[in-house]
């Protein structure tokens, strides 16, 4: 072993006879040790529970939304057979489902209420979005040709007030010409089933019908608004919509979940992105506790310094010692964070119940949240990216005292000695 490292070894040890000052300068470190540590437990920790909450919101949009849909320019796509037939072609696309897509209102018992109306064929649904998990009543299957069944968010099902075997009556915008005036297109539908995708904006505003009682009531014949496709990978959607685009004339108009629900994954991404640099600034103050530690370090061992110096030391083995010693300070103290913050990350289910039980407060509302428990997934980029970051802070803040030590003068350190 080289002797610059087992000196900083043994600086970096606290003796069992260690007073005064010395004493002080190893309860400073290991301060500095218990700041690392909680800084990058905080740091993995959270990012982690911000990792869990876009992953959850993605699962949750891509439940009820697609990965990509064609459309027709006019609106009104009348061979979408061939349409979905060249787009299951793609090697990328496992599912493809036509649907129809217009507005309507929704009225029971002097309840009304604005919806997105959309006419699917439950069959092909299934292969594109996950009805299946998200239904509280009923089944996707129970929407027949011809029946006029209806299937509810359950926000939009509580606002008109509306239970499984009710009817309700949609009113088209598209109206009927008479001589008196132009009247309303009128149907009853029988609610069928209710879904709860746990996202407001399909639950309180997205109705289900048979794509062929849609067709009807829109006077759309055999024509669809457009295809959705499920894809093998979803990350991979922009580039699939550009491979498709070749394939389709410039009346089908394509497009991907990243452009039409771009809006939530920038802000949860702009939201880890904040969170990661003020946890990092604590990190980093942390690391720089380190400083202190080595000055005062460099102080009390200038006698040592000095009589290394006259040894034959140089000024780079000097630095090496105190480098080491506040890398050993980091290092330890990442240690103990990245276990710490790994081991809380994967286990919040337990955690969060236990704080509950000890504050007696609440601190993750289900009925706000619309999730059972908190959200948290651990990913090795984020665990590494925040391991080497915090490690270069650690040797940054070595540095200067390790420099400040080696310009220590043997001849002035030892005058009064």
């Amino acid at each position: 072993m080289r002797y610059e490292t087992l000196i900083g070894l043994r600086y970096t040890r606290s003796r069992k006879r260690a007073q005064g000052r010395n004493r002080f300068i190893s309860f400073i470190s290991l301060v500095s040790m218990l700041g690392i540590a909680l800084g990058v437990a905080a740091l993995i920790t959270v990012l982690s529970v911000m990792n869990g909450f876009q992953e959850e919101l993605r699962t949750r949009i891509l439940g009820v939304a697609s990965h990509a849909q064609l459309t027709a320019v006019n609106g009104d796509m009348t061979n979408w057979q061939q349409a979905a037939q060249t787009a299951a072609g793609h090697p990328d696309v496992i599912g493809t489902a036509p649907f129809v897509q217009a507005q309507g209102m929704l009225s029971f018992d002097q309840n009304v209420r604005g919806a997105m109306v959309r006419g699917i064929l439950p069959e092909a649904e299934n292969t594109v979005a996950d009805f299946g998990r998200t239904m509280k009543v009923g089944a996707l299957t129970e929407l027949q040709p011809g029946a006029f069944g209806i299937v509810l968010g359950l926000e939009l099902a509580q606002a008109l007030r509306v239970r499984p075997g009710d009817k309700v009556t949609l009113i088209a915008p598209q109206g009927l010409v008479t001589p008196a005036a132009v009247l309303p297109r009128l149907k009853q539908f029988t609610v069928v089933g209710i879904f709860e995708a746990g996202m407001f904006e399909f639950d309180s505003g997205l109705a289900l019908i048979h794509m062929r009682d849609a067709q009807v009531l829109y006077r759309m014949g055999d024509g669809v608004s457009g295809v959705r496709l499920k894809l093998d990978d979803l990350f991979a959607a922009p580039r699939v919509v550009r491979e498709l685009a070749a394939r389709f004339d410039t009346d089908t108009l394509l497009s991907d979940w990243t452009g039409s629900h771009a809006n939530f994954f920038r802000a949860v991404a702009l939201e880890k992105k904040m969170m990661a640099i003020i946890l990092f600034l604590i990190v980093a103050v942390a690391a720089f506790n380190i400083v202190s530690t080595l000055v005062m370090a460099v102080q009390e061992k200038t006698a040592d310094i000095a009589i290394l110096r006259t040894l034959g030391a140089s000024r780079g083995a000097i630095m090496a010692i105190f480098v080491l010693q506040g890398a050993i300070i980091g290092v330890v103290g990442l240690i103990a964070g990245v276990v710490g913050g790994i081991a809380l990350a994967t286990h919040l289910d337990v955690v969060i119940p236990a704080l509950e039980t000890v504050l007696g407060t609440a601190l993750w509302n289900k009925e706000i949240y619309y999730i059972n428990e908190m959200p948290s997934q651990v990913l090795s980029s984020d665990v590494i990216t925040i391991t080497a970051v915090s490690f270069v802070l650690t040797l940054v803040a070595t540095l200067y005292p390790s420099w400040r030590g080696a310009q220590v003068n043997p001849a002035e350190a030892l005058r009064y000695e």
